[in-house]
């Protein structure tokens, strides 16, 4: 395939995912996540939840909770389209495969046995459509002996080795602060559904992804996991959140707090030791490079650690960024969401919610030229089953009610 000639090209271009449509059997953090990217570069997203369960579990989730909105659901799935279908009755069913022969893509992230017991996957759609993508995000994958096992963010931390590798040494095994295997996990399916559709555009022809939140935590593993299955290394966690291999590239605590500094390159440790006033170490023998100064790291971060707490954070970091160290206080939540970087990329956003008011998020990190992700509400439960199923299907009225009578929308539907 090659590019448009320049004569060719929009004046305007279109979302980069303006003509994709993605079906999305979702539930809370995971899967809502990655297909909330799509979302955010112009795919349209249609949530199919079970009417039996009141849809998205996401829904539910406190502290900001009114009915069925909550701004937990709002965060992962504003933007999208929402329908109602229960996909274990035949009129559901029926519907599902109409809705796919006009789909690019069918994303769930259920336990890994259920999208072969639900029929989600490319055998058991692609005779209604053979371009389709189904891309499965589950705890395990498809197959295996775990395949069946529910899973979470905070399993996977645990299995995955991340805990062990995180906290103070005498402390207990500590997970993220946040779901970060939920979150990649998303981008990377996001990635392979957007990978598997240009495929099948390409060649014709669709296929599954089979994605685990195992193994994208294994995955994130990268350069620690590459020592550990090579040479059976057993990292050991240390203070202050520091680098197990670069020395200084740490928390330090200061006069009245903590920030971080990170000296990556020898001219950082050089700019570092000339704004400390501690030039001495520069002809020091056991501080003379990275692979000295790890060897020597206890002797090196007491003479730090010291002369860090003779100046309130403030000065350090201006000190050191003048300098052009890499340096951070570390911060509040508020006061993270606070800084005039943020402003000046306009990296916090807001749109009007008809149950919160104003809702304010943080934007897409997916910044492409000629493109600003939509800001629109999460759909309430149910919202664009009239719509979606005449775009999408090219239902009638007739049509949609007799679906809705064999109870293909939940037998609370009405």
């Amino acid at each position: 395939m090659t590019g448009a000639s320049a004569a060719e090209r929009p004046t305007v271009p279109r979302a980069p995912l303006a003509d994709v449509t993605v079906l999305a059997v979702e539930q809370f953090g995971a899967g809502p996540w990655g297909t909330r990217q799509l979302s955010d570069l112009g795919a349209t997203v249609i949530k199919v939840e079970d009417p039996a369960t009141g849809g998205d579990v996401g829904r539910y989730v406190p502290p900001y909770r009114d009915g069925e909105d909550s701004l937990f659901f709002e965060t992962f799935n504003a933007g999208k389209r929402s329908i109602s279908l229960d996909l274990k009755s035949a009129a559901g069913r029926a519907v599902l495969e109409d809705l796919v022969a006009g789909a690019d893509a069918l994303a769930c992230n259920l336990r890994g046995d259920q999208p072969a017991r639900l029929g989600l996957t490319y055998d058991a759609l692609a005779h209604r459509n053979p371009r389709l993508v189904c891309c499965s995000l589950s705890g395990f994958g498809m197959t295996g002996p775990r395949a069946a096992e529910p899973a979470y963010d905070y399993i996977m931390q645990a299995l995955s080795g991340w805990m062990s590798l995180t906290g103070e040494p005498d402390g207990p095994p500590t997970k993220s602060g946040l779901s970060l295997v939920d979150f990649c996990a998303g981008y990377a399916a996001a990635l392979a559904i957007a990978a598997g559709v240009w495929r099948a555009r390409r060649d014709g022809v669709g296929g599954d992804c089979d994605l685990s939140l195992y193994e994208v935590a294994l995955s994130l593993l990268t350069y620690v996991g590459t020592w550990s299955a090579t040479k059976e290394h057993e990292p050991v966690r240390h203070g202050e959140s520091a680098h197990p291999s670069i020395v200084p590239f740490q928390a330090f605590e200061a006069a009245d707090g903590w920030l971080t500094v990170a000296c990556a390159k020898e001219k950082f440790w050089r700019r570092y030791c000339e704004v400390a006033g501690l030039g001495e170490l520069l002809g020091d023998e056991r501080f003379a490079d990275m692979a000295a100064r790890l060897r020597n790291r206890d002797e090196l971060l007491a003479i730090l650690r010291a002369r860090m707490r003779e100046r309130p954070v403030a000065a350090w970091v201006e000190a050191l960024r003048a300098a052009g160290v890499p340096v951070g206080e570390v911060r509040t939540l508020p006061a993270a969401l606070s800084d005039p970087q943020i402003e000046a990329r306009d990296a916090i956003r807001s749109y009007a919610h008809p149950t919160f008011g104003e809702v304010r998020q943080i934007a897409s990190a997916l910044r492409i030229s000629g493109h600003e992700a939509p800001l629109r509400p999460a759909p309430a439960r149910g919202a664009d089953q009239e719509q979606v199923l005449r775009e999408l299907c090219g239902y009638d009225g007739e049509r949609i009610e007799a679906a809705r009578a064999q109870g293909a929308f939940g037998r609370d539907a009405g």
